[in-house]
């Protein structure tokens, strides 16, 4: 396998990671997190996009598609380009409100596929271009694999997520169901209808 379709492969991975993650999950509990001071699912899938979009846009020396093409006002959201979760407050996880599964997913998409043109643009020198100075300089190949290393570890929470969110459900509907009264017994042990 050549260099660049194992990247590309990676970075392909990354809608279907998330749209498992929104699965079977209720729009109500896109921005509730499993557990108190935990990011909530909606927050995670945004920030694993905007990790993506903000730093293969800086590779390519261009904006990215969170402001260059308006996608800070799907989520209602400022035109901030540093606006990606990182160094987030508590407060401030709690506050992002996630849109739908279909505009999360759709923005995903978007910047995948953007990742993939930029990838097609590479040559393999292009990989060992460094791009800070120093004796040991991260280059746009290790640039590249951390990014997509930091948005499957996302993904992987994401999914993980709706897993919690998932069996709280569960747990819910059956403590419901034990307090909801029994049907009386006759004597011959029928229920009474």
């Amino acid at each position: 396998m050549e260099w660049r379709a194992l990247i590309v492969d990676g970075f392909e991975r990354l809608p279907e990671l998330a749209e498992e993650a929104f699965a079977g999950v209720r729009p109500a509990d896109f921005d509730r997190p499993p557990q108190p001071g935990a990011n909530p699912l909606g927050w995670t899938v945004w920030h694993l996009t905007r990790v993506q979009d903000g730093q293969v846009a800086e590779l390519m020396g261009k904006p990215d598609l969170w402001v260059g093409k308006g996608w800070h006002k799907k989520f209602n959201r400022p035109p901030d380009h540093d606006d990606s979760g990182y160094g987030h407050t508590p407060a401030q996880v709690r506050a992002f409100r996630s849109p739908s599964a279909k505009v999360q997913l759709d923005y995903l998409d978007a910047t995948t596929k953007r990742t993939k043109r930029y990838l097609a643009s590479l040559k393999p020198t292009d990989l060992d271009r460094p791009l800070e100075p120093g004796p040991d300089p991260s280059t746009v190949g290790i640039r590249l694999l951390s990014i997509l290393a930091d948005c499957h570890q996302h993904a992987g929470e994401a999914v993980y997520i709706n897993g919690l969110l998932k069996a709280q459900a569960r747990a819910r509907r059956s403590a419901v169901q034990e307090r909801r009264p029994r049907p009386a017994r006759t004597k011959a042990g029928s229920r009474r209808r």
